[in-house]
């Protein structure tokens, strides 16, 4: 039996306007886990879509052979008869179906053409069992949090005799807890037999996890890495994905000079809207200054985004309550319209959900949060829109032949950059940034980075949220942490390390 269970040889993908992949070379070995690394745009997703069949053989040009046959999927359900699954970015749970009924979607357990629900919910009970699930199987799938739909998701591969597993940026939703247990079972489905390839930006769990890793620039084949033999680090995969070094994950930012106070947060409480007993943000009350950068720290459930949400708009829960200071007087904030009328943006954790209409162009994705300012005698001027659009995309450097293009064809970065580009068309002087670089690769990641200084050399406010903790002590000034909805410290630059914020995040809230 061959050592090579997948071999993919001069693959070429062209969209309109843009060639993804040029000549790409790919070899996976028998039960290993095979990562695919590169920056946002350089292909590897469109990659793994050529294989899983998602795009059909003719669409593409070179050779698929899987386990020594020469293979032509016209479609999803071909490569998975092969024993090929791939699991999405996007997980496609039906969320009003049972965990049982989506684990056997489009592959019912019947008899005489009935479903066998006692059949069906005794074997979704043991697929639960072994990625370590002990949910019922006749739950709503939409009840669960993420990481166990992620685990469902394998589960549900696994009911398909998977032989090869493709997870596309597997942990990017999920905390650090959830993120450890779904790596520890794909060591445990290499273990069985299972061959996984996986794609992710966080490259230390790539360097935990993978046998070998193929790195992609540019839509090309650039070397494939053997972790144990060749020593991988995280600066050596960087060094590949952007093919120079990164001597440092941040750009240069000297301390920000203190100015006067722009916003101002004060006892701020929220409820949550699915459960309105329970307290999500507990007498909250932080202040941001111009030109300085503020951090967001805390665990998953801490009330970062409750908090973000709440004070746009009141975008999120009910019976809110505080105030809210913007240059030394009270506003209002209890509506959209009135945060962006008062300055206030907000960039989403959930871009494709809540960022971005991903049917449209990048144009009007831009324009979206702005046409006032483009609006004369109630006509949005469509020639002053494109100029802004090009504007942006020159100034941020988003990569997409024009701004006429569809919004979602462009790479998970520079998708994140249009929503940039849309809240700093409003010209606000406040910006939430709700996890800005999530699923974003090192490359893109600096360029955002650069893009958030240049905000605060503007003389915006700049509050950042986000679970990577180097992530905020390398951008910010200065950090809050949460815990339980409450502000539990505050630290300077100076003062903030890994230790300390974790101190915080983990104390118990006073009541």
């Amino acid at each position: 039996m061959p050592d090579d269970i997948l071999r993919m040889r001069g693959i070429t993908k062209s969209f309109p306007g843009v060639t993804a992949l040029r000549d790409v070379e790919l070899s996976v070995r028998r039960g290993e886990i095979h990562a695919i690394c590169g920056e946002n745009g350089a292909g590897k997703s469109t990659l793994m879509k050529i294989l899983s069949g998602v795009h059909p053989h003719g669409s593409y040009s070179g050779e698929i052979e899987f386990d020594g046959e020469v293979c032509a999927f016209a479609g999803i359900r071909d490569s998975e008869a092969r024993g090929i699954v791939i699991i999405h970015q996007e997980l496609a749970l039906v969320g009003q179906l049972s965990v049982a009924e989506n684990l056997f979607l489009g592959n019912e357990i019947a008899t005489r053409g009935m479903i066998d629900w006692n059949r069906t919910n005794h074997a979704a009970q043991a697929l639960l069992r072994r990625v370590g699930l002990r949910e019922n199987p006749t739950a709503p799938a939409g009840d669960l949090g993420v990481g166990k739909q992620q685990l469902v998701e394998i589960a549900k591969a696994l009911s398909k005799e998977v032989r090869l597993l493709i997870l596309d940026e597997p942990t990017a939703a999920l905390n650090d807890d959830d993120s450890e247990h779904l790596l520890a079972l794909l060591r445990g489905l290499r273990d069985d037999g299972i061959t996984c390839v996986v794609i992710s930006h966080k490259l230390n769990e790539i360097t935990a996890i993978a046998d070998t890793i193929t790195i992609l620039r540019d839509g090309r084949t650039i070397e494939t890495l053997d972790v144990a033999a060749d020593a991988v680090t995280e600066e050596r995969i960087i060094a590949g994905m952007v093919g120079r070094d990164l001597e440092h994950r941040f750009p240069p930012r000297p301390p920000a000079a203190a100015g006067e106070e722009v916003l101002r947060i004060e006892d701020w409480t929220v409820h949550s809207a699915t459960h309105p007993g329970r307290v999500v943000v507990d007498n909250a009350t932080l202040s941001l200054r111009r030109g300085e950068i503020v951090g967001l720290a805390g665990l998953m459930g801490a009330g970062r985004t409750e908090l973000a949400m709440s004070v746009f708009g009141r975008s999120y829960g009910v019976d809110i309550s505080g105030r809210v200071w913007k240059d030394g007087r009270e506003i209002d904030v209890r509506t959209v319209r009135s945060a962006i009328r008062n300055g206030i943006a907000y960039v989403s954790e959930d871009r494709k959900r809540y960022g971005l209409n991903l049917v449209t162009d990048v144009k009007r994705n831009v324009s979206a949060a702005g046409l006032g300012l483009l609006a004369r005698r109630g006509w949005v001027d469509e020639h002053e829109e494109f100029r802004a659009a090009e504007r942006f995309r020159g100034a941020l450097r988003i990569k997409t032949p024009d701004v006429l293009a569809s919004t979602h064809t462009l790479s998970g970065g520079n998708q994140q950059k249009v929503v940039l580009a849309k809240w700093m068309f409003t010209e606000p002087d406040v910006l939430i940034l709700d996890e800005p670089t999530r699923g974003v690769d090192v490359g893109a990641k600096y360029e955002i980075y650069t893009i958030v200084n240049s905000l605060a050399d503007q003389g915006k406010a700049v509050l950042v949220i986000s679970s990577e903790l180097p992530e905020l002590l390398g951008l910010c000034d200065r950090i809050y942490a949460l815990s339980e909805g409450r502000v539990t410290g505050e630290l300077t630059r100076a003062e903030a390390t890994q230790e300390r914020l974790m101190e915080f995040m983990t104390q118990e809230a006073r009541r």
